[in-house]
């Protein structure tokens, strides 16, 4: 159980560290899109830029139900025991 816990939080440090390795790359892609100007783009443009926009919440939300699932998962078993 503890050792489900310790994993948990190495995971949890990993992924939130990553995300400093992905913001440069969405920070280039808005940039090549220019979504910093919406009157001058098109409305595919404004969806890909939005999507672009999402990358980080969605990657939080991954790791965060990766954590509590290995949390979980493992009480599930101990459980049983």
């Amino acid at each position: 159980m503890g050792l489900a816990i310790v994993s948990s939080v190495v995971v949890l440090i990993v992924g939130l560290m990553m995300i400093n390795f992905i913001m440069p790359e969405i920070t280039v892609f808005r940039n090549s899109l220019s979504c910093s100007s919406p009157a001058d783009i098109s409305d595919a443009t404004k969806l890909l830029c939005l999507v672009g926009d999402s990358v980080v919440p969605y990657f939080i939300l991954i790791v965060f139900s990766l954590v509590i699932g290995g949390i979980t998962s493992r009480m599930k078993l101990w459980k049983n025991y």
